[in-house]
């Protein structure tokens, strides 16, 4: 380190090539190991402090490099996103981590940062030593034992940078997504407007000041009001996104609005901390936080991860809060509803016994594989709407929904005690309701499956499923048989069938669906205006679920035909059409079942309902903390909560209640008491 700050006082030596060799003597040899990091910023600023020569040299490298390589690039676009769309700038970044790098060019202070900190891994160090100790490495340069002009800390580079930086804003503020959102920014004056006003004005006042002319002193009080009115602007178009839909480009808008608005007020400190005193704490502190943060973002210049997952974050949100008020509907809390639910299941089990004979008749047609995959994905996923739309319910269809609204009643819960005992009520809720759902599909799928092989063999004379295939149908459900595996790729498809009618309800409510179905003309010659109301509004509320219950039967359906197609082993198994599968082999067996076998089967068939609703719940509800940006709160007393629930109040998590509930699901008599 010593030799590095000894090397920067040679004339003829490149500051950018010392100084990156100065960095590697800082940055640690693994990026997570922080301490190694400081006692290394210590060791540099003790050395700074105690050796003149030192200091001089390190200030003035950094002095050259702000005043002659251009920095309003690194101002104005590093972290903040691009103009871009998503799959442009994916690509763009694609392309730079795996094909063809970046070009450099050292005359612009961004690509000098770029190549001073050149791996990926540097931001975690950079942040990781905090603001503090670059707030010591600034005081230990001693930038007060030099005549500071206005050009060595690039005042009128930084003032143009907040004069681009809100152009911007203004120019995100009159997008025509950003305001149909919000109408009011047509009829009233704009904040996005307004701050560009004032930006342009404080600008103009701190260059006067900073030339000499103290008669009016700059202040950006006023203009960081504005840009807090713009916040609130922003903050109530992501709420009514969440009634009215959002896409990818109003997400990527309010992305770069909020960061465009996030570096002006850093910006706009920055200055005001100078305007006091060139040397003061709070302008080192605003300084040091300021290139702590550049330096950081700029190391994650082509980080796709981190892009995409910022973009998809109200995506995701809203997709999830779809799934989440549908979930709610899948929460029992009276016995009315408790029945309605069991006979809502029982209808979608009788369904499924037909869907499952289907599946059994195409088998025996020996078409070619994608035929067969296309006729049992079309199968299942008519059937599937068939279900929805007659108003039965599919159990595994469940938990990718229930787990949303668990996740939206912990977004809001503010952590008290009161709060945890209402999540352990809904939990305990989902647990009753889903399994009301289960029995419901089990209980009516295997006699409806009995009652269909025996008419079809009474019918034809010939038995619907020879006992050799009935024997590999109970052999499929065994658990030694891939089983769990096949129910656990089931599982994924029923995570990814939620967030699909998330994703379609998202897609209705922000392209006014069903309003451009009453802009129809034809539909008026044949149907009433009431009818095309009612299709208008049943579409503003099952679109979703329609195209969340077909992909669904598609995605089961397509599994086995990429396995087949790939000649890998790869399957599926749903516990409703498993259950379907021993009444017709029971019925092709003349009800004659190994007891081994049959215990084995019906072991599986738990095992595979379990692993459905494990797998489709964890997904989807890890998935919903995520968009909300929540986690479980206090894991251990939420386990003893449930646990304790369970132990007073064991019949609350399977049968319904006997009379009524109150707020904490403890039920209760006719006069209150328990």
């Amino acid at each position: 380190m010593e030799d590095t700050l000894r090397k920067l006082g040679n004339a003829d030596a490149d500051p950018v090539v010392v100084l990156t060799q100065l960095v590697e003597c800082i940055r640690p040899k693994r990026a997570g190991n922080l301490n190694m990091a400081r006692q290394s910023m210590f060791a540099l600023c003790f050395l700074l402090e105690q050796n003149t020569e030192f200091r001089a040299n390190l200030r003035g490298a950094v002095c050259r490099l702000l005043t002659e390589r251009k920095p309003l690039s690194l101002y104005t676009e590093a972290g903040i996103f691009s103009g871009n769309d998503v799959f442009s700038e994916t690509l763009r970044r694609l392309s730079r981590n795996f094909l063809l790098p970046d070009a450099v060019d050292l005359h612009y202070l961004r690509d000098v940062v770029a190549v001073l900190f050149h791996k990926a891994s540097d931001h975690v160090w950079v942040e990781g030593v905090e603001t503090a100790s670059w707030v010591k490495l600034l005081e230990a340069l001693r930038f007060d034992e030099l005549d500071i002009s206005g050009d060595t800390f690039h005042v009128m580079q930084i003032g143009e940078a907040l004069r681009v930086l809100s152009y911007r804003i203004a120019s995100i503020g009159l997008e025509p997504e950003v305001l149909r959102l919000d109408t009011s920014l047509e009829k009233f004056a704009s904040p996005f407007i307004a701050q560009n006003v004032e930006t342009l004005a404080y600008v103009d006042q701190f260059e006067r000041w900073q030339a000499g002319d103290h008669q009016t002193a700059p202040d950006a009080r006023h203009l960081l009001v504005l840009l807090d009115q713009c916040h609130s602007v922003a903050d109530r178009i992501r709420a009514r996104a969440a009634r009215d839909g959002t896409s990818l480009s109003l997400t990527l808008q309010l992305q770069r609005l909020r960061q465009n608005r996030l570096r002006v007020e850093a910006l706009a400190d920055l200055l005001q901390s100078m305007r006091a005193d060139s040397t003061n704490t709070c302008m080192l502190e605003r300084a040091a936080q300021l290139a702590s943060t550049l330096i950081s973002q700029e190391c994650r210049r082509n980080d796709l991860r981190a892009y995409m997952r910022q973009n998809v974050q109200i995506l995701a949100l809203r997709v999830t809060e779809n799934a989440g008020h549908a979930g709610e509907h899948y929460i029992t809390a009276s016995r009315k509803d408790y029945f309605a639910l069991l006979r809502s299941a029982l209808g979608a089990g009788f369904v499924i016994a037909f869907m499952a004979s289907f599946k059994i008749i195409f088998s025996k047609q020996h078409w070619t594989p994608l035929n067969d995959a296309i006729a049992i994905s079309l199968n299942y996923g008519f059937g599937f709407v068939l279900i929805h739309m007659l108003g039965f319910s599919v159990a595994t269809k469940q938990p990718a929904m229930t787990a949303n609204a668990i996740a939206a009643s912990i977004d809001v819960s503010s952590g008290s005690t009161s709060d945890l005992e209402k999540l352990t009520t809904l939990i305990a809720r989902t647990i009753r309701s889903q399994t009301a759902a289960i029995l419901g599909n089990v209980v009516l799928a295997v006699p409806t499956a009995m009652l269909i092989s025996w008419a079809i063999t009474r019918v034809t004379g010939a038995p619907f499923v020879g006992k050799e295939k009935a024997m590999h149908m109970l052999g499929d459900l065994n658990l030694f048989s891939g089983a769990i595996i096949y129910a656990a790729i089931t599982g994924v498809c029923l995570f990814l069938s939620g967030q699909i009618a998330g994703w379609y309800d998202n897609l209705c409510a922000y392209n006014r669906i069903p309003e451009r179905i009453l802009q129809l003309k034809w539909p008026r010659a044949v149907f009433s205006e009431r009818q095309i109301q009612r299709c208008a509004n049943y579409v503003r509320y099952n679109l979703g679920a329609l195209a969340g219950n077909f992909y669904f039967g598609c995605m089961l359906g397509g599994i086995w035909g990429i396995g087949v197609l790939l000649d890998i082993p790869l399957d599926i198994r749903h516990v409703a059409f498993a259950s379907a599968n021993i009444g017709y082999a029971a019925s092709a067996l003349n009800f004659s079942i190994d007891p081994h076998v049959l215990w084995s089967a019906i072991a599986g068939i738990a095992a595979i309902g379990i692993t459905n609703l494990v797998v489709s719940f964890t997904l989807a509800l890890w998935v919903a903390l995520r968009a909300r940006h929540v986690s479980l709160p206090k894991r251990g007393q939420l386990r003893r909560s449930l646990l304790l629930r369970f132990r007073r109040h064991t019949r609350e998590f399977f049968l319904p209640p006997r009379r009524t509930e109150n707020a904490a699901g403890i039920e209760l008599d006719s006069a209150g008491t328990t």
